[in-house]
């Protein structure tokens, strides 16, 4: 759900947050079919029960006009490297899995975004903000939370992290007291296990 979250902040829409914390409740929303496939995130907006991550990304982009062309492939990388990262806490052995998002980050996805910001290019394609920078500036602070000095070698990257910083809608939402959520930590697990009644991790 975050990198919705961080979409509609982008795009200056208000939005209310309901958490699951029990099964029961996981339950009651499959009983009134109000979760296509009986998956969550789930968005109601204009009238309509959203669920899946990338459909919802890519409804708000539409409807915000956050859409660009030629972004699929952009927008692919991000969210597979991103996911590396959520699923962090439910992996067996963190510390390989943390040792290949570094060494995949670094060789395969960190180039392609660096060379797509070549020549001082604020944003990915277009000249224009599209959700798929947005996504890249979650992606990155992520990373950096994890490997603190992961963009030293991909300046445009770093330049193109700075410059998003500083629009004022993403700005307030990176401030303190904002809806933007932390990685997920032990906390976040235990829920998760909980709400899906799960007895033991997911298989990555």
């Amino acid at each position: 759900m975050e990198s919705i979250r961080w979409v509609l902040a982008a795009a200056n829409v208000p939005f209310e947050e309901v958490f699951l914390t029990t099964h029961a409740q996981y339950l009651k929303l499959i009983e009134d079919e109000a979760l296509m496939f009986q998956q969550v995130p789930l968005v109601e907006m204009d009238g309509m029960k959203l669920v899946q991550t990338k459909a919802i990304l890519q409804y708000i982009a539409e409807k915000y006009h956050l859409h660009g062309k030629d972004l699929k492939e952009k927008v692919i990388g991000i969210i597979d490297l991103m996911e590396m990262m959520m699923i962090l806490p439910f992996a067996g052995d963190p510390k390989a899995k943390l040792e290949n998002i570094e060494k995949k980050s670094i060789e395969r996805y960190l180039p392609v975004f660096e060379k797509a910001l070549a020549g001082g290019q604020n944003y990915l394609v277009g000249g224009k903000m599209t959700f798929a920078d947005v996504l890249l500036l979650e992606c990155t602070l992520m990373l950096e939370e994890k490997f603190a000095t992961i963009l030293s070698n991909f300046p445009n990257v770093k330049a193109f992290q700075g410059k998003m910083t500083k629009i004022q809608a993403i700005s307030n939402f990176l401030k303190p007291g904002s809806q933007r959520k932390p990685l997920p930590d032990e906390n976040y697990v235990k829920t998760v296990m909980e709400v899906f009644a799960l007895s033991k991790m997911p298989p990555m």
